[in-house]
This record gives structure tokens, sequence and C-alpha cells, in this order.
């Protein structure tokens, strides 16, 4: 461990996680963590970081400090690269001094460091499979995540005689920082978090430890509260950008079905990423009172609002949504209400283009029936083969996340398109065998099979977001689209 040790003090130097001032201090903890009692101080190669950890949490096992699987190891890892943290004061304290330069200098900042720490575990995440392909609405991304790791049985089977516990309340709350985590819930040793005022409101970012994107970034409300969607939701995402300029915000819808796996803790989701949806063609443009009404061609219904001013894009976005709020139009399978229950809202989503300010109002409604019991607009039974969950609002931009269990799905599927392989061998299979069909009715060689399937993965996915549109891309659908439009923008 001597050398491991000093690989790790060399590599925390190097990604200015400490100081020559910290190195003593860092040395003694890490003896005390692995119950050492002696120390030399070795020249030693640099090691990648991944390497180092390994090298050290196979010694953890060894020597009983740490269970052989991946939960534990994660938990204990992270344990060892909060040894290495800045304190939380330290890191806001820099991110300040940095922001003074360009908000563009402290968010650099912040994510190296968030990198550095092993926070963002960015060896995981080069793994997940990622492509473009092109669809009648324009390219689309597709990612297979393969950067959660799966529990291990042991794991799940000792988290279940765990005592539960509400501290911290959820993922997002600001107690997580420095919290070492269990079974159950992940370590957070190595996590650090920003303050802002956004409107005089408290928040804090952070960086999603899985960054589906670039930067991805987690703006949540200092106090545990529900996700809504309203006028200081408008409010938050044109302050945020304001501030930084470089990055978009955006929220998840605010009802069940349509909005995003954690409705329970009020958060938005930016980062600095260009997506899909910002190429979308449009269709229609209203001229209004120093703002500019567009309706885009995309397979979610989308209303973009650019102005200069962040007070009239803020006003507009206020009715359209107030209206949207009970809007019914039975012909489309749209009704607002069930007696008390709403189902209307919208996923807004904020970014700067020079001066202007730009907000994507996308309408959605979580109505359900005998026919749809998951969500008449929400992935249809046919294409839950490759996307079952909800459509939240990183998917409605244009960027699939798709379950890592495509990955041995598609090699599987591919030797079977190329008759190296019997679809009915596999049970895992069975589920695509509609689709199996539809794409072995093409020409296949062992030159175009990668791209048939991912063509084939694509227009699936288009096809999921297009169930998730309130109107079709139609003529229909767009007659319907444009007579809420100009209802919404009745006086302007």
């Amino acid at each position: 461990m001597n050398k491991e040790i000093c690989q790790l003090i060399k590599y925390a130097l190097g990604h200015h996680l400490i100081t020559e001032d910290d190195v003593d201090f860092t040395v003694n903890s890490l003896l005390d963590l692995f119950h050492l009692e002696d120390f030399t101080k070795i020249d030693t190669e640099d090691a990648p970081l991944e390497e180092i950890l390994s090298a050290m949490l196979d010694y953890a096992v060894n020597h009983g400090l740490c269970e052989d699987g991946t939960v534990s190891r994660d938990l204990f890892d992270t344990r060892i690269m909060g040894l290495l943290m800045p304190r939380p004061h330290e890191v806001i304290e820099n991110f300040q001094k940095q922001y003074a330069i360009s908000p563009q200098a402290a968010t650099s900042y912040y994510y190296d460091l968030s990198i550095a720490s092993n926070y963002i575990r960015m060896p995981r995440i080069e793994k997940n499979i990622r492509f473009k392909k092109g669809t009648k609405y324009g390219p689309i991304e597709i990612t297979i995540n393969l950067s959660k790791p799966e529990k291990d049985p042991k794991a799940i089977a000792a988290a279940r005689l765990m005592k539960n516990s509400s501290y911290p309340q959820c993922l997002l709350c600001k107690e997580n920082v420095g919290f070492a985590g269990d079974l159950r819930r992940p370590a957070r040793e190595n996590h650090r978090i920003i303050p802002l005022s956004l409107a005089g409101d408290r928040y804090y970012m952070q960086y999603s430890p899985y960054v589906y994107y670039n930067e991805h970034c987690i703006v949540f409300n200092e106090k545990h509260v529900p996700m809504k969607v309203d006028h200081q939701t408008f409010v938050h995402l044109l302050d945020f950008i304001t501030q930084f300029p470089h990055y978009m915000l955006g929220s998840n819808a605010d009802l069940p079905i349509v909005g995003g796996s954690i409705l329970t803790h009020d958060h938005y989701q930016g980062g600095a990423y260009h997506f899909p949806i910002e190429d979308a063609k449009v269709m229609e443009v209203y001229q209004l009172k120093d703002c500019k009404a567009e309706l885009l061609y995309w397979p979610l219904t989308t209303i973009r609002l650019t102005s200069a001013s962040k007070e009239r894009l803020i006003a507009l976005a206020d009715k359209i949504l107030a209206k949207w709020i009970d809007y019914d139009d039975a012909d489309h399978d749209i009704l607002s209400h069930t007696g008390e229950t709403r189902h209307n809202t919208i996923t807004p989503i904020a970014r700067r283009r020079g001066d202007d300010y730009v907000l994507d109002l996308v309408l959605r409604n979580n109505r359900t029936t005998e026919e749809y019991p998951l969500g008449i607009f929400h992935p249809h039974a046919e294409n839950h083969h490759i996307k079952k969950e909800n459509i939240g609002l990183i998917e409605v931009m244009g960027l699939a996340i798709l379950p890592a269990r495509l990955k041995d799905e598609m090699n599987l599927l591919k030797d079977c398109l190329l008759g190296q392989k019997n679809i009915d061998d596999y049970e895992c299979l069975e589920k695509h065998k509609d689709w199996y069909q539809e794409l072995s009715a093409q020409h296949i060689t062992e030159e175009n099979v990668d791209d048939v399937l991912r063509q084939g993965l694509t227009d699936v996915f288009t096809n999921v977001l297009e169930n998730a549109g309130v109107y079709k891309m139609n003529d229909d659908g767009m007659a319907g689209f444009k007579k809420f439009v100009s209802y919404a923008l009745e006086g302007e």
C-alpha cells in the first residue's frame, strides 16, 4: 500500500485536490483508514486513478476492511477520495473566485473537480454506447446507459435487513454532502455543492454523477419540496441562464407519468450541451410585441418563445401555461382534468441565443385510459421492448437514455440477423420479435448490420417520442396545435 498511497498523493497534487501543505495530513488519514502504522515516501510513476483505487480496494477486501462487491467497493473508494477533498467552503470560495473571471471559468473548475475526485466516474461513463442517426425531425441521439452499476445479489439481500432511515430525505437533498452512504444509498464523501440565488430563492448546483451529456448539472431547491411548474419556474430558469449564459436549464414536468424520476424534490437540469431539439425546423411563426413565438416540427408538441426581455418571456409563458392547464380537446384525447385531478402541464427549457432568451414550452398530458393504462401520451406497448419508462426532460430534447440490457440484446439480434443465432433460443429477445421481423425484411450484410440496428433503434425511439406528443405532426394534429396556440396567444 506504500506505493499506492504515494501514487494517490501524487494524483491529488496534480489534480489540485490538495496542496503540499495537506500532504502529511492526507497520508495520515489514509494510514488510519487502512489500519497501517508505517509509511515511506517514494517516487512513483503516474498511474490512472482507476488503477490506483482498484489496487487499494483489493487490499481492503483482502484485509477485511471492505466486502468484495460492487456496492461495497464503491462505498469504500468514495471514502478514500473523501479524504482528498477540499472542505465545502473552500470549493465554494474557489468557484466564486473563478466566477469573477467568467461564469465559464467557474463551471470548468467545478466540473474538473467533480471528475478528478471520482464523483463523476468518467471511466464508467465512457463505456456508455452513444450514436446519432437521422430522422424526419432531424438527427436524434441515442445512449445506452452502462454507467450505473447493477447491485449484486448479496448487497440487495443485505439492504433488505437494514433499518430504514429518512436522512437524507432523498438523493437530491443538500445533506448528502459528505454522506457515507450505505447498501441502499450511494456514498457522497467526495460530493460538493455550490449555493445559488435564483430570483432571491436559495438553490444549489451540483453535477450529475452519471453525466448523460457534457457538464450535466442539477440545480435543486435547498428545501425538500415537490416539483412544481409555475411562474417561479420560468423566473428561476431565466435567472440561471442570465448568471450562466453558456448553460441551458430546463425542468421536468411536475405530474406523474410525464414527469421525471424524482418528483418529490424541486430541481432543474442543465449543462453545456447542444440538444437535437435546438435544430428543429420551424413550421409557423407568430410575430408578437417584443417577442416571437414559433411552432416546432418536433415529435413532442413544442412552442418556442424568443425575446430580449426576460419579463416579456415570463409573462407570455405564464399565459400559455395557464391556458394549457385548463384546455380540453376531446377530438385529440386531451382532457385537462378528471374530477379534481389535473392532467395538463408543461416541460420548459431555457437557453440563450446571443442577447436573446429562448424558452421552449413542451405541452404534456398524463391522462390514462383502459386502452393506455400507463398513459395515452406515454411510450405505447409496441415500443416497450426498448423503452417503457417516463419521457423526461432529457429525452424530450432528443437524447435517448436507454437501459443497459439493450447492449447484450442488440448483440444477440445482430447475430440473429446474420443467421448465426436463432431468435427463438433467447427468452430475452421475445419482446423484440415483431421488430426483428421488420429489420430482417431488409437486405442484411456484415457491413450494414450495425447501421441497420442503430437506425432501427433510433426509429423506435422516435416513435416513443411521437407517442408522448399531444398533437401529432400531421395535418389533423397541426390544426389542433394551431387552434390551441391561437387561443393561448389571443390578445397578444
